[in-house]
């Protein structure tokens, strides 16, 4: 999956970015991805960040926001960025597949 967005004005802010999967299991979603991959990519391309299981960097910050991932095969990544472009890319670990959201939210 891919996601993108652009971030305007001339300040950087601080992002966090969900891949959301294994907890949408239920009678609306019938084949979530596993284990999600969230990577995070300016718009030459570049990889800002990365994350699988959202545990694995900066977890107190995460949590403090309110919007840890329910799950912890989930992935978030929480970063400083510039303004521009940017596009968030969700796969499957082992070329896993099945359905995923992406979300990106701006902390205060």
């Amino acid at each position: 999956m891919i996601g993108g967005f652009i971030l305007g004005g001339s300040k950087s802010r601080t992002l966090i970015a969900r891949a959301i999967s294994p907890s949408l299991l239920g009678p609306n979603v019938n084949n979530p991805l596993p284990d999600p991959i969230l990577e995070l990519h300016n718009g030459s391309g570049t990889i800002v960040a990365s994350n699988d299981d959202w545990r694995s960097t900066h977890e107190q910050k995460i949590q403090d926001s309110g919007l840890a991932p329910q799950n912890d095969k989930e992935s978030a990544i929480l970063a400083t960025v510039a303004p521009g472009a940017y596009t968030a890319i969700v796969r499957g670990v082992q070329k896993g597949t099945g359905v995923a959201l992406v979300e990106v939210y701006q902390l205060k």
